[in-house]
């Protein structure tokens, strides 16, 4: 069997030992290369991409305030250190928090006008980067990637149902 191109790709002379070994080679190595170009576009900002991501949550809600928790489970990337991640946002000006009146515990997060500037600046550089990484597929082929990774993510969250933030969301609830 020839090689693959992930295979020549990360230099492996042996031949994979299953299509599901390489298939999730092959992934986490186009996972990672999209990272380094979605972190490239952020990065003169001088924010992360994970930072990006809670700005974002918080936009996508605002003018509410979303829990600590919340911002958490609805995260792209999981970050086991969301409240260091939520103090280096503070710290830039960027997002704002607020104890709950009602529970002392509880603390609440919102985008500041400076974050929400920041955000509107991104827009398009984001825009433009997923536009060129995603170029060399059609539409049609996009949207199929879409449902293949809708697919192996359901079977990931039945087989480990604590990953799947739907589920985490109702526990919190």
């Amino acid at each position: 069997m020839p090689e693959s191109k992930i295979q020549k790709e990360i230099r492996q002379s042996k031949p994979f030992e299953s299509a599901f070994q390489e298939a999730g080679i092959a992934l986490l190595r186009t996972s990672d290369q999209l990272q380094r170009r979605l972190a490239a576009a952020v990065e003169p900002q001088g924010i992360t991409v994970q930072q990006y991501n809670v700005l974002r949550i918080l936009r996508g809600a605002h003018p509410e305030a979303v829990p600590t928790l919340e911002i958490a489970t609805r995260m792209i990337e999981q970050a086991p250190g969301i409240t260091r991640l939520l103090d280096r946002l503070e710290g830039k000006k960027l997002i704002e928090r607020v104890r709950c009146a009602k529970d002392r515990r509880r603390v609440l997060c919102t985008i500041s006008p400076t974050g929400l500037e920041l955000l509107a600046t991104l827009d398009r550089p984001m825009l433009e980067t997923l536009r060129a990484c995603f170029d060399s597929l059609s539409g049609e082929k996009t949207r199929e990637l879409i449902q293949l990774l809708d697919d192996l993510r359901e079977g990931l969250y039945s087989t480990y149902p604590h990953s799947n933030p739907a589920t985490q969301e109702e526990n919190h609830s």
